[in-house]
């Protein structure tokens, strides 16, 4: 008998050679443009604006990069994904999958497509991350006294779960632990976030289950 193969070799093997970006245009927003490409192995770049030539890189986890993957994998892009109700303008989403060569795009401002939507979120909480490393990031250079409200901002939007790709946020991390210019609070908040993501990157995920049972 032939073993069934995972889920995750199956969507590895769909996407290989594969990248999945997702683009927002929102003028009244802040940023009024988010530019996100991930690739099969999870590595990325995030631009807040399309002229960027310096890109912030992040890595998802296997398990994000899985969840991703599932995600987009479930998405029809030939299909007209526009809500026909008639709503505000919610910034302008574009989903665009290149593989083998070949690429498939699909945009809407608001779509009814649950499958959609998801996906839509899944990229919003990258660029929220990404927006939360930029913040501390430059606080923890050029605004000292405001480190420690960049961190309370961090982890509310950890303890909603809006985080993902928390690696990227441990250099920053160990370098306000251990920077004496900085607040007492700041510097044990920031090692306490260090500690919580440490503990989330080395966490196993769990198994799958074997589906030939």
């Amino acid at each position: 008998m032939i073993p069934l193969l995972s889920s995750t070799v199956l969507l590895l093997a769909l996407f290989a050679d594969s990248q999945i970006s997702f683009k927002k245009v929102f003028p009244a927003s802040d940023p009024p443009y988010v530019g996100i490409t991930v690739t099969e192995s999870g590595a990325g770049e995030y631009r807040s604006d399309p002229k960027d030539e310096q890109p912030v890189l992040f890595q998802l986890s296997p398990a994000e990069r899985e969840q991703l993957f599932a995600l987009a994998a479930k998405v029809d892009l030939k299909q007209n994904l526009e809500s026909p109700a008639k709503v505000a303008n919610m910034g302008m989403k574009t989903i665009r999958v290149e593989r083998d060569g070949k690429a498939a795009e699909a945009k809407w401002n608001y779509t009814d497509n649950a499958d959609a939507r998801a996906l839509g979120d899944f990229f919003e909480r990258i660029s929220e991350s990404e927006q939360r490393f930029l913040e501390l990031e430059r606080t923890a250079k050029y605004e000292k006294i405001g480190v420690n409200e960049a961190l309370l901002n961090l982890q509310a939007d950890w303890e909603r779960k809006q985080l993902v790709a928390v690696s990227q946020y441990l250099p920053l991390l160990d370098r306000i632990t251990r920077g004496e210019s900085y607040l007492s609070m700041a510097r044990k908040r920031a090692a306490a976030l260090a500690e919580t993501f440490r503990l989330e990157q080395d966490a196993k995920p769990a198994a799958s289950p074997d589906p030939s049972k």
